[in-house]
């Protein structure tokens, strides 16, 4: 049968998904997204990625600040789905919103559940140097995603994964193993399985504030961190006053005497700055209104700024 699909996301992790639904053999009826917000130094209000999609493709939009209020909920229960469907939307489904669907609410989660849990699991995968990731198809309650796991889809991490990167791979594996699970339940085959608790893992919503280099730390903490944070907020750093945000790096081995922020050299391969621990070399870096540059093309002209000795610093 085709199922009917409601869908309810956000970011372009959740349009891609949206972009697969509507190309299978289920209808998609209607979407739910964020409120357009304010963007850009103009500070105009930007529609989400989700939305630019169900736009295109003349569906019914309905983007409530909360699904609390029974009057927003209305929408749902007009489109009658047989499913709703739940990527990165941002917003808590209350108990009647869960029930509406004929078949409940599904939640594709970029991660392999109970393992973070919560906002940003791609970030604190990449955070916390795990190996292994995923994708997880989950059947929603009214926990933080707490529900029974529907199908875990396995992904190793690569060497030098940013979060843009592994976004996109995820999203792919998230496209097959939502449709293959759409499949079983058309066929009455899903078999739910509890989650451990005990082995859960949170990965609260990350804050530009976290981005903000502690020099003191080992350099393969702060390349995890500047991985994670690639595209978004990206690490930054401090130098004459200025912020410098770093896009990519390499933790070289090797120690220095020099205090931890300190520039040891600067080369067309990138600059090396010392750590708590071993040696981090900037590969690409951007000042504030420039380009995202490469250390050889910046070097022609801030060359001055990046003197063996100078000090990239933090505070608080």
């Amino acid at each position: 049968m085709t199922l009917k699909i409601a869908f309810a996301g956000t970011p372009d992790f959740a349009s891609e998904i949206l972009n697969a639904l509507l190309k299978s053999s289920h209808e998609v009826v209607g979407v739910l997204t964020q409120p357009d917000r304010p963007a850009g130094r103009g500070q105009g209000l930007k529609m989400s990625s989700v939305k630019h999609v169900a736009l295109r493709q003349g569906l019914p939009i309905h983007q409530p600040t909360s699904l609390k209020n029974p009057t927003e909920q209305e929408f749902l229960k007009q489109l009658n789905p047989d499913v709703l469907i739940v990527v990165a939307y941002g917003l808590i489904l209350p108990r009647e919103v869960l029930s509406i669907p004929k078949f409940g609410c599904l939640n594709v989660h970029a991660s392999l559940l109970p393992r973070w849990r919560g906002a940003s699991p791609i970030q604190h995968a990449i955070l916390a140097g795990d190996v292994l990731t995923g994708i997880t198809i989950m059947q929603m309650d009214e926990g933080l995603d707490t529900g029974d796991i529907l199908s875990l889809s396995p992904c190793t991490m690569e060497l030098h994964e940013t979060s843009e990167t592994l976004y996109h791979r995820l999203s792919q594996l998230a496209k097959d193993a939502l449709l293959e699970t759409l499949a079983k339940l058309e066929a009455g085959q899903l078999a739910p399985q509890k989650q451990d608790n005990a082995l859960s893992s949170y990965a609260p919503k990350i804050s530009k504030t976290q981005a903000k280099i502690d020099w003191t730390k080992p350099a393969a903490v702060i390349d995890r961190q500047i991985r994670a944070f690639n595209p978004w907020p990206v690490a930054f750093s401090e130098i004459h006053d200025k912020v410098v945000r770093i896009y990519s790096a390499l933790p070289l081995p090797g120690e220095s005497d020099a205090p931890p922020g300190t520039i040891i050299a600067a080369t067309q391969q990138g600059i090396d700055v010392t750590t708590g621990e071993g040696i981090l070399r900037l590969i690409e870096l951007q000042f504030p209104g420039g380009k995202r540059l490469s250390v050889a093309n910046l070097l022609h002209s801030k060359k001055n700024f990046f003197q063996p000795g100078t000090q990239l610093y933090y505070s608080i």
